[in-house]
C-alpha cells in the first residue's frame, strides 16, 4: 500500500511486492494465537508457513528493482537515527540550538558513547508521531538545522572527538522561508566545514539520501550505506517531473539515477554496503543496529590512526576522485 505526500512523493507503508509475505506472516500469527488459546499443537503448520515466508523473502529481495529499493528506504517502519542510537549508544546527551535563529528538531546533534568510544552524533530526524513529523518537516531540515550541525562538528574537532553522521532525508526543506534564511549558502558552508574538519568523520545513509539535504552532512572519510537505502542528486519523482513532465515515470527515473547501494559502490561514491536482515531493516531493527555498531567502531578505529593533517588531505582527495573515469582511446 502506497500513499502520496504533498508534491507527489510516494511514501511506502506496505509496498505492493511485500503483500504476499505479509499475508503469510498474518496466517502464522493467527495460527500462533489459535494454538495459544486452545492448546492445539500447530507447530508443524507454523514451521511450514515460516519456511514458505523465508523462501518468498529470499526470492523477492534477491531481484529488487531500484524503485522497489526506494520504497523500502521510505518504509514507515524503517529504523531512524533515534532508533539506532537507542540501541547502539550507551550514553547520549542531545545538544540544541544554532545560536542564531532556533533549534531545528529535524537535525539531531549530541555527544554519544558507542562501544566505549566517545563521538559527536549528527543526523536527520523524521519523527514518529504525526506531531513529531510535522515538527521535523518529515526529515527536511531548515538552514538553522545545518548551522546547528556545523557548530556541533566544530565542537567535536575542538574536543578531539570523531563525528558520526546518520543521513535519512528526502531533501533539504524546500519552503520559501528556508530560502530566505540562506538554505543554499548554509549547506555549501556545511560542505566546506566537513571537508576541512580535522577529526574523523563516518557517514551512514540509513534510508533516504536525497539531494543537498543529505550531502549537507554527508562529507566524510568513510561513507557507509545500508543495503536498501538510496542516495541521489534528486528524488525519482522530481527527476521524472523534469525529464518526462510526469512523476509517474519515477520507476524509470530510479533506474537511470543509479541510486542504489550497489550502483554507488561501483561508482566509488560509497565505501561499504551494510547488509540488512532478510526482508529489510524494518523486520529486525536490533540486528540492523548491531551491524551498524560493528561497522562504525571498525571504521572509526581505522581512521583514528591517521594523523590529522593526512586525514583532511585524504578526505579531499577522496571526493576529488569521484566522477573521474578513464576512456579507452582505441578505435
Amino acid at each position: 500500500m502506497m500513499a502520496k505526500e504533498a508534491g507527489g512523493r510516494v511514501v511506502s507503508r506496505t509496498p505492493d511486492f511485500e503483500e504476499p509475505i505479509l499475508e503469510i506472516d498474518e496466517k502464522i500469527a493467527e495460527l500462533k494465537r489459535f494454538s495459544a488459546s486452545t492448546d492445539v499443537n500447530l507447530t508443524e503448520q507454523i514451521q511450514q508457513l515460516t519456511r514458505k515466508s523465508e523462501e518468498m523473502k529470499r526470492r523477492i529481495f534477491a531481484h529488487l528493482t531500484p524503485w522497489q529499493r526506494v520504497l523500502i528506504a521510505r518504509h514507515s517502519d524503517r529504523p531512524q537515527a533515534t532508533d539506532i542510537l537507542d540501541l547502539v549508544a550507551e550514553e547520549f546527551i542531545e545538544l540544541h540550538g544554532d545560536r542564531a535563529f532556533r533549534d531545528d528538531p529535524c537535525i539531531l546533534t549530541g555527544l554519544a558513547r558507542i562501544g566505549g568510544r566517545r563521538c559527536m552524533v549528527v543526523g536527520h530526524r523524521k519523527g514518529k508521531t504525526t506531531r513529531e513529523k510535522l515538527a521535523c518537516g518529515f526529515g527536511c531540515a531548515h538552514p538553522e538545522g545545518y548551522r546547528k550541525a556545523i557548530q556541533k562538528m566544530r565542537l567535536a574537532a575542538k574536543l578531539g572527538l570523531p563525528v558520526v553522521s546518520f543521513i535519512d532525508t528526502p531533501g533539504a526543506h524546500p519552503g520559501m522561508e528556508a530560502e530566505e534564511r540562506g538554505q543554499a549558502f548554509v549547506i555549501a558552508l556545511a560542505l566546506k566545514e566537513m571537508a576541512d574538519l580535522p577529526t574523523p568523520i563516518v557517514c551512514l545513509i540509513l534510508g533516504e539520501g536525497g539531494s543537498g539535504g543529505a550531502l549537507g552532512i554527508g562529507v566524510g572519510d568513510r561513507i557507509l550505506m545500508l543495503e536498501h537505502a538510496y542516495y541521489s542528486v534528486i528524488s525519482p519523482e522530481g527527476c521524472a517531473a523534469i525529464l518526462w513532465k510526469d512523476s509517474g515515470h519515477a520507476p524509470a527515473a530510479a533506474e537511470a539515477l543509479k541510486l542504489t547501494a550497489d550502483d554507488l559502490l561501483g561508482l566509488g561514491v560509497i565505501d561499504e554496503i551494510l547488509p540488512e536482515p532478510l526482508g529489510g531493516a524494518h523486520r529486525d531493527v536490533a540486528a540492523t543496529a548491531e551491524t551498524i555498531k560493528g561497522a562504525l567502531l571498525r571504521h572509526l578505529g581505522e581512521i583514528g590512526e591517521a594523523k590529522r593533517g593526512d586525514l583532511v588531505a585524504r578526505r579531499f582527495d577522496k571526493f576529488r576522485r569521484m566522477g573521474r573515469f578513464l576512456e579507452n582511446s582505441e578505435r
